[in-house]
């Protein structure tokens, strides 16, 4: 019989991991090809969006390049495009992480799918809602009550819109990705807690380069739904994770208490 030697044990761990990006791959390239069909169906009716992009801002908008109507339309469809691939998006989850689950646990594939997508609308909707009306009417009335007749480019003004809804519904899913990772025993609701600190500094930063014009309000407009997101997540894992498992150092302990304890309570033969 071989001997086993570093590299088996090498092999042994690079093995599953080439799997795991292959099934990444795949996966993605699923959900790329799912976009890329429904952005051609949405960029016919990107005429409509436009329009309908504009609701909080009741002048009409302008564009200064040539080709700047043309880079909003692409922006603007390749968000409804997104939009409508989300059940795409969240199957593919499901399906890389279903195996590392049990049977009964896989049977919460439907309710999880329709919770999902309930929680990117809903980043969406607090986000059309709430948010934009909020901030396009903050700086609208900020130029205006300094004599300054507001013009919005349609390019400026659609990626605008795009970069905070996109952010918001994708934000909106972090509740159930944490409880998910620790249902699956990937993250345990005690390593997000320690980490708290550090998500409430990716959150300020992520705030800074989504949001194009980084001022201290939108900064905070998105950096605290997002901190309060991650909050709920920890809630969802200390719930619906995983126990940790005992390690295999700590099994041999416990065996090796447990012999010594059953040695000592034995009666002594005369």
């Amino acid at each position: 019989m071989a001997a086993f030697s570093p590299t088996m044990a090498m092999n042994m761990v690079v093995h599953p991991l080439q799997r795991h990006i292959k099934e990444i791959k795949r996966r993605l390239m699923v959900v790329g090809a799912t976009i890329m069909v429904f952005f051609v169906v949405a960029f016919s009716y990107s005429g409509l969006l436009i329009e309908w992009f504009k609701r909080p801002f009741e002048d009409d908008l302008i564009f200064y390049a040539p080709a700047e109507a043309l880079f909003a339309s692409i922006k603007i469809s390749f968000l409804a495009a997104i939009v409508v691939s989300v059940p795409m998006i969240l199957y593919q989850f499901w399906k890389f992480i279903s195996p590392a689950l049990l049977k009964q646990e896989q049977k919460w594939a439907v309710p999880l799918f329709f919770l999902g997508l309930g929680f990117f609308l809903l980043g969406l909707a607090f986000c059309n809602l709430v948010i934009l009306p909020l901030v396009i009417d903050f700086f609208v009335t900020f130029g205006m009550d300094r004599a300054i007749t507001p013009e919005l480019a349609v390019g400026m003004y659609v990626d605008f819109n795009v970069k905070f809804l996109l952010a918001f519904g994708f934000a909106f899913e972090i509740p159930l990705v944490l409880s998910l990772l620790a249902r699956v025993g990937f993250i345990q609701a005690d390593q997000l807690i320690q980490y708290r600190k550090y998500a409430a500094m990716v959150a300020l930063i992520l705030s800074a380069v989504v949001t194009p014009d980084a001022t201290m309000f939108t900064m905070l407009l998105m950096a605290v739904p997002l901190i309060m997101l991650y909050e709920i997540g920890i809630w969802g894992a200390k719930f619906f994770g995983r126990p940790p498992q005992p390690s295999p150092k700590n099994l041999d302990e416990e065996d090796e208490g447990e012999s010594a304890d059953s040695g000592a309570t034995e009666d002594p033969q005369v």
